[in-house]
């Protein structure tokens, strides 16, 4: 079997002058249920309906350094389903990886960089502790 490389978007992430206030328009207008870290949208997995991913939206001090090198206002996080691997076959391929893989509880991550220099975030999410994360933040325990 083949393994996937890229099974979906795991995020967007963009800069502000005033994220604070980007955030409540969002909140206010578009009726983003927005946190701290922005807003974070669940879905179902197409393979297993009974299985939650999540989507997050953030936006990001304009200051931040957190997209460099690359110079662009945004940056594109894609789930993966095994990182590790995927890092060693994007290394074969000549692909300019950032740093190492880094583990939390939510996840595994490393960054990438595209050829025109943006970069690119990859994420081995734990969609489990998330699910218990958005239960915790919403009172529930469905």
């Amino acid at each position: 079997m083949t393994k996937k490389r890229v099974t979906g978007i795991g995020g967007v992430f963009f800069k502000s002058k005033t994220p604070d206030s980007i955030k409540s328009w969002y909140a206010k207008h578009l009726g983003l249920a927005v946190d701290k870290w922005g807003c974070t949208f669940p879905f179902r997995a197409d393979d297993n309906p009974n299985v939650r991913g999540y989507l997050q939206w953030s936006v990001m001090n304009k200051e931040s350094n957190y997209f460099d090198p690359s110079k662009q206002e945004f940056m594109i996080n894609y789930r993966v389903e095994d990182i590790e691997w995927l890092v060693r076959e994007l290394k074969k391929e000549g692909v300019t990886i950032l740093n190492e893989i880094e583990s939390f509880e939510y996840g595994k991550f490393v960054h990438i960089l595209d050829p025109d220099g943006n970069k690119i975030e990859l994420w081995e999410p734990v969609d489990s502790f998330l699910d218990e994360y958005e239960k915790t933040k919403k009172g529930t325990t469905e």
